[in-house]
């Protein structure tokens, strides 16, 4: 704390005036720095907001980037199982076309073996009618 001289009507004006002077240069510097304080606080609050905003934007982004990850998985859920229900089908109509080419086939063979019967039964007939003749002519003398 600052000391005063005493005059005759109090304290030494100067001195006091002097000491006004340092106070109010103080409290002037005091007012500048709060000043710039104030500037610079103003600034913090734009770029608090600014930021803000972003990060809003941010938060808005990785929303919609779930939503469209979720969407994705959902629409790739629904088509795997839309193949698989294909693949199913599919796979039942290529059995199902094999069991009829496959019966069709024993179908064939069945009368290939049947026509093969009946084809050596005749070659047989026809072997033993000509046997039949042969014998015949020998009995035939010229």
């Amino acid at each position: 704390m600052k000391k005063f001289t005493k005059t005759i009507r109090g304290y030494n004006p100067s001195e006091v005036n002097n000491f006004v002077d340092e106070v109010i240069n103080q409290v002037e510097g005091m007012i500048k720095q709060l000043e710039a304080k104030d500037g610079e606080i103003e600034t913090l609050k734009e770029k608090l907001h600014h930021y803000q905003a972003i990060e809003g934007t941010l938060n808005r982004a990785i929303l919609a980037a779930e939503e469209a990850s979720d969407q994705i998985k959902k629409n790739a859920r629904l088509e795997s199982g839309m193949l698989l229900e294909d693949a199913k089908r599919n796979a039942s109509r290529i059995v199902n076309d094999a069991l009829v080419k496959a019966e069709q086939t024993e179908y064939e063979a069945a009368m290939l073996r049947k026509n093969i019967t009946i084809f050596k039964r005749r070659l047989k007939s026809i072997i033993e009618t000509q046997l039949e003749i042969i014998d015949d002519i020998e009995k035939v003398d010229f």
